[in-house]
């Protein structure tokens, strides 16, 4: 039913475009999510007592439904014919991740490009938390939803109530965005609705553009304007209302200052290395002048679009050094932080992996010592630890099966030219909720030319990175759906 309501956004658009095709496309996609809800709507479960079990299968299935009638519009107005292309448009919406298979994004109709641009916004802070700042829910059961849409090792209530925490994160992310907008309306060279989609898709940290060459072609002004907001929702949200507050000290915690340590050293490292390799490249392969100013601000912008996961571009990253490569797919891995619209493995569980590192090379050296970890001065329990020790087996073991079963699909039944390297990156891309990758891949690429089967393979891995593993997984053991 919501989806249902959140198709008005293209439908207002094509009426204003007098774009009738996307108009009558949106309105039969709305017509079907009514249709098929209300049965279930009329139907009152005999029990609503819901359980961390329920929570995981509720989100995960609902961001499932919302992909499979998502993708409805493109295929019913021809804007993507094919559905599984569609079907992977729309996942990369909803989990933010940007990949696309549209080779060029300008031929699309507007309707079509704000209802990619909305699903990242709306994919951003959580369908369900939304919901929930919305109906009247009541009970400490909705923490069981909240906690697995949200992106994080934790998720805490800023206040008791959990609507009221639903209602305080969205009314920030809400008002982050209108501040964007605003920002970026009043630049001469960018109207409103090239504002409202960047603006849409950078609060969700998707990435979905409406131009072939991304950000490119617009001002220095309004590129530093993007780079400033992709870091400002790569922050735990949490750390705003502390701001909100008055509590200064404690919206800098450990995690959002190294969040900011590991921006400046890699903007400051790849600066360098852009800058005395002279390799500034446009998205259509041409040579820039590289001065020092236009290396910092490409390579800041670079920067911000890859930690934070939002995939925009101003430049071709492709014709960097290794050097560069490296640390780019690095910041790729990592991710922004925990409670942020961003995607990636999230600095937080870096930081706990490293003091539990620490922590074992102490006890080698001094074996009867008890020592806790610690973050921010308040200790960690060893559940936490090692929730997010089995938070890495697992991502790794999803990350490896997926690049085995790319591969096996391109060397036995559709043989391309994608290197290692294309397949690495598109999945690190996708699993990380990021948008390009390098080689076949890379920012001036697409994924049109992945097979069905790798479509689907890196559209359950777009779903899975943005929640959180477990929802997803949870959905293929055998016990969770026993009595």
């Amino acid at each position: 039913m919501f989806e249902a309501l959140f198709f008005l956004v293209p439908i207002l658009t094509a009426l204003y475009y007098s774009e009738w095709q996307s108009l009558t496309a949106s309105a039969i996609s709305a017509l079907i999510c009514i249709v098929i809800a209300m049965p279930f709507v009329i139907k009152k479960p005999s029990n609503t007592e819901l359980f961390a079990k329920d929570g995981f299968v509720i989100v995960s299935l609902s961001w499932v439904l919302l992909s499979v009638f998502g993708a409805l519009p493109f295929v019913i107005s021809g804007a993507i014919p094919n559905y599984i292309d569609a079907l992977f448009e729309t996942a990369s919406g909803f989990t933010t991740t940007g990949s696309t298979i549209v080779t060029s994004v300008e031929d699309l109709p507007r309707a079509m490009l704000m209802w990619r641009s909305f699903t990242h916004w709306v994919g951003g802070m959580g369908v369900l938390v939304f919901i929930m700042a919305i109906l009247p829910l009541s009970g400490a059961q909705n923490m069981h939803i909240m906690r697995a849409e949200s992106p994080g090792p934790q998720v805490s209530k800023l206040v008791p109530r959990i609507k009221k925490t639903a209602s305080i994160l969205y009314l920030i992310y809400i008002a982050l965005t209108l501040i964007m907008f605003i920002s970026l309306v009043v630049a001469p060279d960018i109207n409103a609705f090239e504002a409202l989609n960047t603006a849409l898709a950078t609060a969700g940290t998707g990435g979905f553009g409406f131009k072939n060459d991304s950000l490119f072609s617009f001002s220095s002004y309004v590129q530093i304007v993007v780079t400033v907001f992709m870091l400002l929702f790569s922050i735990n949200f949490n750390s705003y209302y502390l701001v909100l507050k008055g509590k200064i000290r404690e919206a800098f915690n450990t995690e959002v200052i190294v969040f900011l340590v590991i921006v400046a050293a890699a903007i400051g490292i790849i600066t360098l290395d852009v800058y005395f390799s002279d390799s500034l490249v446009t998205p259509t392969g041409e040579a820039m002048e590289t001065t020092f100013g236009g290396a910092l601000k490409h390579v800041a912008f670079t920067v911000a679009s890859l930690v934070s996961t939002t995939g925009f571009g101003t430049v071709d990253f492709q014709a960097w050094s290794a050097l560069s490569h490296f640390l780019l797919i690095a910041l790729m891995f990592i991710g922004a932080c925990a409670g942020s619209t961003g995607g990636g493995f999230k600095v937080s569980r870096v930081v706990i992996l490293f003091k539990a590192m620490l922590r074992e090379f102490g006890n080698l050296v001094h074996p009867n010592r008890v020592k806790k970890i610690s973050i921010d001065d308040k200790p960690l329990e060893n559940e936490a630890v090692h929730s997010v020790m089995t938070y890495l087996a697992t991502y790794i073991f999803i990350f490896v099966c997926s690049l085995l079963l790319l591969s096996i699909d391109q060397r036995i039944f559709n043989p391309t030219e994608n290197t290692f390297m294309t397949n690495f990156t598109a999945v690190t891309a996708c699993f990380n909720n990021i948008g390009p990758g390098l080689d076949f891949v890379g920012p001036t690429q697409n994924f049109a030319d992945f097979s069905v089967f790798s479509k689907l393979i890196l559209s359950f891995d777009m779903l899975a990175g943005r929640l959180e593993l477990f929802p997803m997984l949870i959905l293929f053991t055998p016990s969770t759906w026993k009595k």
